[in-house]
């Protein structure tokens, strides 16, 4: 590589590095202990699945009717959201919220037992991991919060795409894992940080790249609605929203959305008038049927009013994408193994970061220069 390339992807690498950094840090922090939210909520005694034994909600239990009059009948003044399932517990959840558009910070979280059909209490909120979950999300600043969090995430890719471009010029001369501690404690932070970036590169492009596109979980819904969605329920354009009041049975159309798609299991059910339907259909949305596909949502369109079917199709391959990056980004495949190799791997990242930032507070005049000139020459030294 030519010395005037090597100063522009130096460049490239030292900025998308530096800006990003402090929400980067943030991020691994919160990220953390969101890794193993299902084991901290157990140690709080919020694991209402762990408490629950029987046919799993989504294959049965007390009618659906039934379980959203309960909802509503603690609930009177509300109107149903959504209805989610479980396939591993008779848990079901209903969030109700005072209009059908109502904003999440309005919305009610109630958990029931569906084989039994007992309320199990509102969700808790105001705790620990909801404050760690939004700090991580959206640092409270909403929609512009989680672009400028996608934006840091981009970033954080192109620092990890120029770092790898940048890598093998200047470690030619050393061999692969050499960690000189015997030189000055800069020399050491060079190569601990060049060592931990190339191993978790792969990895942290991963983090990156999914952590970007949920960042974009909000514009790519919005975009599905009025795109596809749209399409998908032009003959009820024009028309008057549905009123809560006319809702026909949630058991009618579950299974029309089970005849139209056959052999899968029930996620969760959106209500009319929400982000993730019409204003006059339940969307059911199917999961696969293995551990891959389980995280690809295929939603069925029902006449909420009628019970008849109205569409059922895959959604674009963008929000497959979204479906499949949330779970892939916090380690949720493949269990607690997993999940202490992705903390693992957070914590070289928090090293890496740190280790760039004593790197630049440790820099010195013309250093990069003085670099560009021993690759030149086959020689090997520091770089600022």
């Amino acid at each position: 590589m030519k010395s005037a390339a090597i100063r522009r992807w130096y460049i490239v690498h030292k900025w998308s590095s530096l800006i990003p950094t402090l929400f980067l840090l943030m991020l691994c922090v919160t990220g953390l202990p969101l890794i193993f939210h299902d084991e901290i909520d157990v140690l709080a005694g919020e694991d209402y699945e762990a408490r629950l034994a029987g046919i799993p909600s989504a294959e049965g239990g007390v009618p659906l009717d039934t379980m959203l009059s309960r909802a509503l009948a603690d609930r009177p003044r509300e109107v149903p959201l959504f209805m989610a399932f479980s396939p591993d517990s008779p848990l079901l959840t209903i969030t109700t919220g005072p209009s059908p558009d109502a904003p999440g910070s309005a919305m009610t979280l109630l958990f029931f037992d569906r084989a039994s059909g007992t309320p199990l209490g509102p969700a808790p909120t105001g705790g620990f991991m909801d404050f760690i979950l939004q700090l991580h999300t959206d640092v409270f600043l909403g929609l512009p919060g989680m672009l400028l969090l996608g934006a840091m995430g981009l970033l954080f890719v192109v620092a990890l795409v120029s770092g790898a471009v940048l890598y093998a010029p200047f470690m030619r001369r050393l061999d692969f894992g050499t960690l000189r501690l015997g030189r000055s404690k800069r020399t050491g932070w060079l190569d601990q940080h060049n060592l931990l970036g190339i191993v978790a590169l792969a990895w942290m492009l991963v983090i990156g790249l999914t952590g970007a596109i949920n960042a974009f979980a909000d514009p790519l819904t919005d975009n599905w609605r009025n795109t596809e969605l749209a399409a998908m329920t032009s003959a009820y354009a024009g028309a008057a929203p549905l009123s809560p009041d006319r809702y026909g049975s949630l058991d009618m159309a579950m299974a029309a959305a089970q005849a139209a798609l056959p052999g899968r299991s029930p996620q969760f059910i959106a209500f009319p008038g929400g982000s993730y339907s019409s204003a006059h259909h339940y969307a059911v949305f199917f999961q696969g049927d293995t551990p891959l596909t389980q995280h690809l949502l295929t939603p069925a369109l029902i006449d909420a009013q009628t019970g008849a079917l109205t569409d059922a199709r895959a959604m674009p391959p963008i929000n497959q994408a979204l479906m499949m990056s949330k779970p892939l980004h916090f380690g949720d495949y493949a269990g607690l193994p997993l999940k202490i190799i992705w903390a693992a791997l957070t914590l070289a990242t928090v090293w890496i970061l740190w280790t760039g930032v004593l790197l630049w507070l440790r820099r010195r005049p013309g250093a990069v220069e003085r670099r560009v000139a021993e690759i030149a020459s086959g020689a090997s030294g520091e770089l600022a």
